[in-house]
């Protein structure tokens, strides 16, 4: 008895060990080595140095110079981290379609200039609410709004979003599209920094 209690102590303290602390050092080490961007959060640094978000966080920007996420619900003013979900409202709900026409409404006030209908997620949360990209289509249409805030061709700020589309991973997984941050980054590297107005939240 006394005996076969010791094998087990000490296989419980090499697993231990093995997976509690070996494994954890190397897998960070390595990560820390190989892709070091990834491993500490993928935040984001603006001309000036200082850290601006993460780009797999999406957050609000509400000035018209930079281009705006798809709305979010999570946590009581959206886009926060510790309280990430949908609205977990069904498509029959008065109050999801409310809110949906609420936000067409003020779309179409902030950008009288774009063209055609806005794209459905400029008016609907994502699952999480922190979703970081939009489509393409959602990024162009702000366009107007974007050029004309800023004093500068649209065909200068278009040509800026679709040099920041990201492709399908491995040219056949998920749809192209858009990081916000990361565009807006993008704008102010090129085009100069503006206020950006008031977000429920910035990871910083």
């Amino acid at each position: 008895m006394r005996k076969e209690l010791l094998i087990a102590l000490r296989v419980t303290a090499v697993t231990l060990v093995l997976t509690g602390l070996v494994y954890p050092l190397i897998t960070t080490g390595l990560a820390q080595v190989l892709f070091p961007y990834r491993a500490n959060g993928s935040f984001l640094k603006n001309a000036s140095g200082e850290v601006v978000g993460s780009e797999l966080l999406g957050q609000g920007f509400s000035a018209p110079g930079y281009f705006h996420s798809r709305p979010s619900a999570a946590g009581k003013d959206g886009w926060d981290p510790t309280s990430s979900g949908g609205t977990n409202l069904g498509a029959t709900s008065k109050k999801l379609r409310d809110s949906a026409v609420d936000a067409l409404q003020k779309l179409q006030a902030e950008n009288p200039r774009a063209s055609g209908p806005p794209p459905v997620e400029l008016v609907t949360s994502s699952g999480s609410g922190l979703d970081p990209h939009l489509s393409p289509a959602a990024a162009l249409w702000q366009v107007p709004r974007v050029a004309q805030a800023r004093h500068v061709a649209e065909d200068r700020v278009r040509a800026l979003v679709e040099s920041q589309i990201e492709r399908r991973d491995l040219f056949v997984l998920g749809e192209p599209r858009v990081n916000v941050l990361v565009l807006n980054v993008a704008l102010d590297r090129q085009f100069g920094a503006l206020e950006r107005g008031p977000s429920a939240t910035r990871s910083q």
